[in-house]
């Protein structure tokens, strides 16, 4: 309600006591104030009312002005059943014990690794010392393979690298000619470019393994030049694969070691 509704509802309550509009099933309007509730029905009524009454002062849009929508407050919670409140009841109760249950009783604390197992930092330590590798060529092996991947990344890339810069370079070069022209010229030096660093690459390749098999034809020979047995009667010195007779030296050192 606006307050020119109000005022229109008590005019018309004074100019005819006990007329004031009542509908079945609408919000009552026996106690008028701003705010309540009234439908458009009862508006469009009370200005019909006020208009037989003499009042033509209100108008339809003078009561509408500055009304809003009504939305009714929403419903109050119902109130909880019997049940309802022994089940919470109940459940605090159980919650509460178990809070004090926890207090007097706390868990062990969590143990860690080298609390649960002793020995389990030697016995780790142990394992990686027997699975040690033996040999370099063991440990290499994931850094040969790191490198030859590389190796052919970057070798991929130089050749994407210079088919594409002669490309480029001829496509620019050839900018006076026709656009098929331009293709055909640029595809055949792409391509040309492609062959030879491919013919490049694998003479490459046949020398290093010609170098390897040239490195596994030679054989490493491995002479005594000079051997000698101390506190023995005979001594015999090699060089060169001869023996050579330096017997007195080494006695006279026995002897005087003797002495």
């Amino acid at each position: 309600m606006t307050p020119r509704i109000v005022a229109g509802l008590q005019s018309l309550s004074e100019a005819a006591p006990g007329s004031l509009l009542q509908h079945d099933g609408k919000p009552s309007l026996g106690e008028p104030a701003v705010g309540n509730p009234i439908s458009h029905s009862q508006v469009v009524d009370l200005w019909k009312a006020l208009r037989k009454a003499g009042h033509g002062e209100y108008t339809l849009e003078m009561l509408l002005k500055g009304s809003k929508v009504y939305v009714p407050p929403p419903p109050s919670k119902p109130e909880p059943s019997d049940e309802y409140k022994a089940l919470m009841a109940r459940l605090r109760r159980e919650q509460d014990q178990r809070e004090y249950e926890r207090m007097t009783n706390p868990l062990p604390p969590m143990e860690t690794f080298s609390q649960r197992y002793p020995n389990g930092t030697s016995i780790v330590q142990s394992f990686a010392a027997v699975n040690r590798p033996s040999s370099v060529a063991d440990i290499g092996d994931d850094e040969v393979t790191y490198n030859d991947v590389h190796r052919q990344l970057m070798l991929i890339l130089n050749f994407v690298a210079s088919i594409l810069g002669v490309a480029a370079t001829l496509w620019i070069v050839a900018r006076w000619w026709s656009t098929p022209a331009r293709l055909f010229l640029t595809m055949g030096g792409s391509l040309l470019v492609g062959i030879a660093e491919v013919a490049v690459y694998s003479g490459y390749v046949w020398h290093l393994g010609q170098a390897k098999k040239k490195d596994k034809t030679l054989k490493e020979v491995k002479e005594v030049l000079q051997t000698w047995t101390v506190g023995a009667e005979t001594q015999a010195a090699m060089a060169g694969g001869k023996a050579q007779d330096d017997e007195k030296p080494f006695r006279r050192r026995q002897k005087d070691m003797k002495n």
